[in-house]
């Protein structure tokens, strides 16, 4: 569907229809230990929604900071300008809109109409498909063609999407993360705090908690979170693994609020489109956490600005089922 040029219309409310679609959209956007912490609010008067972030959801040992609710809350409007644009709209976005509300994250307005195009519908497609792949890829690599189109598929202002292509850097990472490992793996308040958001069952509902990794996967760079029972392999063996993905890591200028909402939405894109070509993959952000994390990616990788995720791609196993647990960090 090609798309036309913008038409003002008359501002009216939203129909039922419409909510349940942007709602939908914005349930299946991924969350740190799946808590989805925003609150989602309809303007009475006009075709506008706000999304707020829920500072009851809090998790003092994991995102002290709340730098993943903030990735969380990115992800989330990040799917729900994509949801407007499907119902025809074209969303004007306003981020961290309000001074005196540091809750608000989002304001999405539409005052004008404008066909979704084919990209907007092939990832609106993919928003209910995607989900956080916890297990090996196969051994077929991403495509340099594909690599491109998720390197360029975010045009967030300000963050860059940036792959980790030398056996340089894929050492880099190796050794920064396998010392987040153990830092967070010994840490009992952190496990405790982990432990309570673990839901009992494979499949836990929006909101509920992460259901655990089968322990066959319960490694590096498989597990999403650093459990007691996580096995941590050594740099050589986390090395040779991550050499064999596709590694894309969020950048953004500089380290505050705003940065971390955009790299939220940059990285749901990026997913979306990966969804989208056939991919499979996962986020990690739990090991940039630790300011010695962050800054020897800084210094190893001599970055220009400050790295937020590690989003990791690949293709699905032939023996893969695409399970819709909700594991780990997000879904």
């Amino acid at each position: 569907m090609s798309e036309r040029a913008s038409e003002p219309v008359p501002q009216g409310r939203w129909t039922r229809g419409e909510i349940e679609v942007v709602r939908a959209a914005v349930r299946a956007a991924p969350s740190v230990h799946n808590t989805q912490p925003w609150v989602l609010e309809f303007h009475d008067d006009a075709h506008g929604a706000s999304l707020f972030q829920r500072l009851d959801r809090v998790l003092p040992r994991h995102d002290p900071l709340g730098r993943d609710q903030l990735i969380s809350c990115g992800a989330a409007v990040e799917n729900l300008v994509l949801a407007m644009r499907i119902l025809g709209w074209e969303p004007e976005l306003e981020l961290l809109p309000n001074r005196t509300r540091r809750d608000e994250v989002a304001v999405v307005r539409a005052r004008t109409r404008r066909s979704p195009s084919e990209v907007d519908l092939d990832r609106y497609a993919a928003v209910s498909r995607r989900h956080s792949h916890r297990q090996p890829f196969a051994a077929m690599p991403v495509s340099p063609t594909d690599l491109r189109r998720l390197v360029s598929a975010s045009h967030t202002d300000g963050v860059q999407t940036r792959p980790v292509r030398t056996d340089e850097e894929t050492a880099v990472l190796a050794k920064v993360f396998d010392h987040a490992a153990l830092v967070l793996r010994a840490d009992r308040a952190y496990q405790r705090e982990l432990s309570a958001w673990t839901a009992p069952g494979p499949n836990p509902a929006p909101g509920e908690g992460v259901a655990d990794v089968p322990r066959p996967l319960a490694t590096l760079p498989w597990a999403g979170l650093i459990r007691r029972s996580t096995r941590i392999p050594d740099e050589v063996t986390l090395t040779a693994r991550l050499s064999r993905e596709c590694l894309l890591l969020v950048e953004t200028p500089d380290d505050g609020r705003l940065d971390q909402v955009r790299a939220g939405m940059a990285a749901q894109a990026t997913w979306l489109a990966a969804t989208a070509a056939g991919l499979v993959g996962s986020i990690l952000t739990q090991p940039f956490h630790l300011a010695e994390v962050r800054a020897g990616l800084i210094e190893g990788l001599f970055l220009a600005g400050f790295p937020q995720a590690l989003l990791r791609f690949g293709h699905p196993t032939s023996e893969h089922a695409a399970s819709r647990g909700r594991t780990e960090e997000d879904s």
